[in-house]
């Protein structure tokens, strides 16, 4: 299975640079790799239109994020994490074993000739 390469991450912080909600940033919610998008939090705000339910009784009118394509948001900063997907500070908390230090090797005195 191949894998999509993108610029951005999920939990990034992203600034828009084109489009209508040019200079707005936020947080990488999610990544739509096979559509080239991504869900920006607080941007592109679109409003759902729920039918009534057990859930809601009367009947809602929700707001959720929009997805922008990719091409059209920059990374301000990177989610910080290392090749594994874990965070370093995890790695980091891990106490390294210390190496024992060799004794410089003793060297024969040379000799003297008279």
């Amino acid at each position: 299975m191949n894998r999509i390469k993108l610029h951005v991450r999920k939990g990034d912080q992203v600034e828009v640079i084109a489009g209508n909600h040019r200079g707005s940033t936020g947080k990488v919610l999610e990544v739509l790799a096979r559509k080239q998008r991504v869900l920006i939090e607080g941007v592109r705000l679109i409003k759902r239109h729920l039918k009534k339910s057990q859930d809601n009784p009367q009947g809602k009118i929700a707001e959720r994020e929009g997805p922008i394509h990719i091409s059209n948001v920059k990374v301000l900063e990177r989610k910080e994490r290392d090749g594994k997907g874990k965070s370093p500070k995890a790695k980091a908390a891990k106490p390294k074993a210390e190496k024992a230090k060799k004794a410089p090797a003793k060297r024969k005195p040379a000799k003297e000739e008279a």
